[in-house]
């Protein structure tokens, strides 16, 4: 029994949608985690979900940014929240566990870990030296024309901003995890890294403003991680930060994955223990 993990899947690419025609469970009770970027059309991610719901004896769902993009050709044409919302009940309706749900347990051999999905956001706090102010990063990101599509696609209704709305998640979040008590480990699941330290990979750094919050940079201690399962950089790699392995589970674009010596499931084992093949291991202080 294998508590499994996959994220950015992004299934209007044919190829993509052929790998996840292929993923299936190592055993009849192995759950799955899937942290974000299912789709971008509402159709697909419904098509994606369904099919793996079906597969595995336990699915967890966070939302990443491209779920909720409001694009022109999606029969869903709700945003912000209310694109959300209908996530979550699509999710609902095929048995799938939302960062809205009771946490499910995972019965692990030295007792359960609470498998907690998370829906954050990013509040442009991941900024660099050289502009250390939101605003400034902000600006200095469109100037070298580094600028996200969820700019333009990922709407915050009912909310004054992005940067509001993930507020608004990260004090609900914490209370909800709070409320687990003080023995209850956890494998928290969210779509961006939880730390700034594995976006200083990215290729274009001033995209880490769009890749999370400060606000969570010690959550992996102060809720007792055995994990943390992410997506977003499409690096697939696992760091490790004050001994809790930080997980990155991407799948990818196909230009991304194709090139992959050994390529085979983007399927990565998080309980009882890490065995990717194509896991770069990085320990970090």
């Amino acid at each position: 029994m294998s508590l499994l993990a996959v994220s950015d899947l992004h299934v209007r690419h044919r190829e993509n949608r052929a790998v996840v025609e292929g993923l299936r469970p190592t055993a009849p009770q192995d759950w799955l985690v899937i942290a974000g970027d299912t789709g971008e059309l509402s159709t697909d991610i419904a098509w994606a979900l369904g099919l793996l719901a079906e597969r595995f004896a336990t699915v967890v769902w966070a939302p990443g940014n491209h779920d909720l993009w409001t694009l022109p050709g999606d029969p869903l044409q709700a945003r912000g929240a209310d694109r959300y919302a209908h996530l979550v009940e699509l999710c609902r309706s095929l048995g799938i566990h939302t960062p809205e749900d009771p946490y499910p347990l995972w019965p692990g051999p030295e007792g359960p870990v609470a498998v907690a999905p998370l829906f954050l956001g990013y509040d442009y706090t991941f900024t660099p030296p050289d502009a250390p102010e939101p605003a400034q990063a902000l600006a200095a990101a469109r100037r070298e024309g580094v600028v996200c599509t969820d700019e333009f696609l990922l709407h915050p209704h009912p909310h004054p901003s992005r940067a509001a709305w993930c507020r608004r998640r990260v004090e609900y979040t914490a209370g909800r995890l709070e409320a687990l008590g003080q023995d209850l480990p956890t494998v928290l699941v969210n779509h961006y890294p939880l730390l700034r330290e594995p976006t200083r990979i990215l290729r274009h750094p001033r995209f880490a403003l769009w890749c999370g919050t400060r606000a969570t940079a010690d959550w992996h201690r102060r809720f007792r991680s055995r994990a943390v399962v992410y997506g977003h950089l499409h690096v697939p790699r696992t760091t490790w930060h004050d001994g809790v392995p930080f997980h990155e589970v991407s799948l990818g674009y196909p230009r991304e994955w194709r090139p992959r010596p050994g390529a085979r499931s983007p399927l990565t084992e998080i309980l009882p223990g890490s065995s990717h093949p194509l896991k770069e291991a990085a320990r970090t202080a």
